[in-house]
């Protein structure tokens, strides 16, 4: 009998040893059940979206990335910002402080194993909120740096993301429950090692405000004429500081910021459209059509014809 006991015991002990099921597997499945294939959703919650991919990207996609953090729970993903290069998989989250124009590669994924991600969008309103909570006697000096974060993953955000996706199974608890949960994983980010920094989106006369004030600008009237001097003076900050800080922020210049936004314009243009090149570089602000070619040849690897005709004939094939 003592024996058989423990034997009993032994087997117990050994399950209980057992490594526990990965943070991020349970995740992957309630995303898998909301992403039913390839794309991108919007979930039963403002500001919450899942992805799909089944296939390795063979060249970039782009778009602007708006404020958000994004969790991998299966697969791996590369993001290009400027010059930066940031790689991102289920053992690293990546947040987003500003909204960027990005190209962004997917890197490993299957048909069996998909790439798949939860993205929850930031609001500085709501940072601001919290930080008074998560910093009540104000926040600890530190060094502003650029607007894109990569750090290891922490199990008790990905726990909370995977309790938040859990509540958009039932209607009550997306409505009531949800945004507690929000609020807990926003806590938890302010609470971790890159906290500080994600804290300044808050603050109006932090630098990284002000650039996303910039931004905003920026966004909004990407096609109209825009002079340093004046964009600096939005934000009540010297040419040569604004220059400085919004370079440091988002990896590029001004100027260069307001090119890559019309690119990526100009190419959606003539993609969801009947514009030809030279109607699309009118109407996102360019007013030559040879230099438009030249800097949109550089950008996307094709002239501007070429590129939208090859991606049309990807669509139709589904590739």
């Amino acid at each position: 009998m003592k024996t058989n006991a423990k034997t009993a015991s032994s087997s117990r002990a050994g399950k209980l040893a057992e490594p526990s099921e990965p943070a991020t597997a349970k995740l992957a499945r309630l995303i898998a059940a909301y992403a039913p294939h390839d794309g991108s959703f919007e979930l039963g919650v403002p500001g919450l979206h899942a992805s799909r991919f089944s296939r390795i990207n063979t060249e970039c996609f782009h778009s602007v990335r708006s404020p958000s953090l994004c969790i991998v729970a299966q697969g791996a993903k590369t993001v290009i910002v400027g010059q930066e290069v940031y790689q991102y998989d289920a053992s690293r989250m990546i947040v987003f402080s500003v909204a960027l124009p990005v190209a962004s590669q997917i890197t490993q994924a299957s048909h069996s194993e998909p790439y798949l991600a939860l993205r929850l969008d930031l609001d500085p309103g709501k940072v601001a909120e919290l930080v008074l909570k998560v910093y009540p006697l104000g926040l600890a000096p530190g060094q502003e740096r650029r607007a894109v974060y990569v750090t290891p993953a922490d199990t008790s955000i990905v726990a909370a993301a995977t309790r938040l996706v859990e509540c958009l199974a039932q209607p009550g608890d997306a409505e009531l429950l949800a945004p507690l949960v929000m609020d807990e994983m926003l806590i938890r980010l302010l609470r971790s090692p890159i906290g500080v920094r994600v804290a300044q989106m808050g603050f109006a006369e932090s630098s990284l405000h002000r650039v996303a004030k910039a931004i905003s600008w920026l966004r909004t009237n990407f096609s109209q004429p825009m002079r340093v001097e004046e964009l600096a003076g939005l934000v009540n900050m010297s040419v040569s500081s604004f220059h400085e800080r919004f370079k440091s922020v988002t990896s590029m210049s001004p100027l260069r910021y307001q090119k890559v936004l019309r690119l990526q314009q100009a190419r959606r243009l003539m993609l969801s459209t009947v514009l030809d090149a030279g109607s699309a570089s009118q109407r996102v602000g360019y007013v030559s059509a040879s230099q438009f070619s030249r800097e949109y040849s550089r950008f996307f690897g094709n002239a501007p014809t070429k590129d939208v005709a090859r991606l049309r004939q990807e669509t139709r094939l589904g590739v």
